[in-house]
């Protein structure tokens, strides 16, 4: 009997048990091993040699699960499109599907490292723009003649919002004074000449109102999630977020809008899902009886603060958001981990606002009628804003935001006389 046919048989004979077994993903990744089934060939599908228009491309290489990372600089690549054109660059298809609802900008999915290689290197393209810190940038980043512009998705005092990884952008644009302090505490051997203040050119857009203003006080609670661990968890949600929904409903002078970080609303944290439930709950009951509260879950909330007379948030951007935008309005932060100290060194702003921690929501009554209605805070905020922002107006932003990058494309094409190109 030949070796050809005895391995056919064995073939065979595995083939069958694996058919018993049925579609199980172990059954079909052996299926796959053995060479029994091919993978789908639409997944090996290249880009070679297809010209792409673009000059700017904005790499993404994670999923739809965290589109919001790209969707809130949507606004300002299409502004900056008109002179600079924009490519949306994708590594995942879910993401590229995701992104179709929201813009119009052109945009491509790349799956394997060659073609995005290809891609680059056939094409116009001179700067890319990344909005995160995934694992999958430092594959773009292997293209040397490009200028990597690391830009983040907002400006915290989140400990997530300085990575090590930034040494390997050759630019990282960022909002103000605060965040280059940031750099300069937690890096090592960080060439802060690679930092480049572009203020926060989302806050110049003028987005369509999403609330109806009331005659009432507007006050916002917008939690962030859990984060990735312990150590990025910033939330109020699980620890003090049902106690202020309730001190907030108890006033009938106040309107409640409640507008939970995007990640919330399929959180598996059992403490975060249960006290999300809750506070929902305890708004639609209200709302049975008359009131008009609102509840967001996935609406714009830049398009939201027009309408909103103070916000209750925790150390993340929607805060310094806010404070960007409103720093006259009250501001109240929360500290799950009730430490003070640590809090005013790691997010200055608290300096200049109510905090609500283990301590003070025993009184969360008294201590947000104190913030909302006294705000003794409110010359502290302003001069914390020009901490966060410098002398930055509104509209200044988007201004340096596109002269720095056209700055950075002309420096980087007169270096390029004796480049050698990823094919040569």
């Amino acid at each position: 009997m030949s070796s050809d046919h005895i391995s056919a048989t064995i073939k065979s004979s595995v083939k069958n048990a694996l058919r018993k077994v049925g579609r199980r993903p172990e059954a079909r990744r052996l299926s796959r091993v053995m060479g029994l089934t091919a993978r789908p060939g639409s997944l090996n599908v290249g880009v070679s040699d297809i010209p792409v228009p673009g000059t700017v491309a904005v790499y993404f290489g994670d999923g739809a699960d965290k589109i919001y990372q790209v969707t809130q600089w949507l606004p300002v690549l299409e502004e900056l499109h008109a002179k600079q054109e924009v490519l949306l660059v994708f590594r995942t298809l879910s993401a590229f599907k995701a992104a179709e609802k929201f813009t119009d900008l052109p945009k491509i999915y790349i799956r394997r490292f060659s073609d995005l290689m290809d891609l680059y290197d056939d094409n116009e393209l001179k700067l890319v723009i990344y909005t995160n810190n995934s694992r999958t940038n430092f594959q773009s980043l292997d293209h040397p003649r490009l200028v990597h512009v690391h830009v983040n998705h907002g400006e915290s005092d989140k400990l997530s919002m300085v990575s090590n990884k930034a040494k390997a952008y050759d630019k990282v644009f960022v909002a103000g004074p605060a965040a280059i302090k940031r750099h300069e505490a937690m890096l090592i051997d960080f060439d802060h000449s690679k930092l480049e203040v572009t203020g926060r050119p989302q806050l110049d857009i003028d987005f369509k109102p999403e609330l109806d203003p009331s005659d009432k006080l507007d006050v916002m609670y917008a939690p962030t999630w859990e984060g990735e661990n312990e150590d990025n968890n910033y939330t109020s949600l699980d620890k003090y977020g049902v106690s202020i929904v309730e001190a907030l409903l108890a006033n009938p002078n106040w309107r409640v809008i409640y507008k939970p970080h995007p990640r919330i609303q399929t959180s598996k944290n059992h403490g975060v899902a249960q006290a999300h439930s809750r506070i929902m709950e305890l708004i639609a009951i209200a709302n049975e009886s008359g009131a008009d509260h609102v509840i967001s879950e996935q609406g714009n909330i830049l398009a939201m603060f027009e309408s909103t007379d103070a916000l209750i948030t925790d150390v993340s951007s929607v805060g310094l958001d806010y404070l960007y935008l409103h720093p006259a309005n009250p501001l109240v932060i929360s500290d799950r981990r009730t430490n003070r100290e640590i809090l005013h060194r790691d997010a200055p702003i608290a300096k200049a606002c109510h905090v609500i921690d283990r301590d003070s929501v025993l009184n969360v009554r008294e201590v947000l009628n104190d913030a909302l209605v006294h705000d003794r805070h409110k010359e502290q905020r302003l001069e914390m804003r020009k901490f966060y922002f410098g002398e930055l107006s509104r509209g200044d932003s988007t201004k340096r935001f596109q002269q720095v990058i056209e700055r950075l494309i002309d420096e980087r094409q007169s270096k390029l006389q004796n480049f050698r190109g990823w094919h040569s």
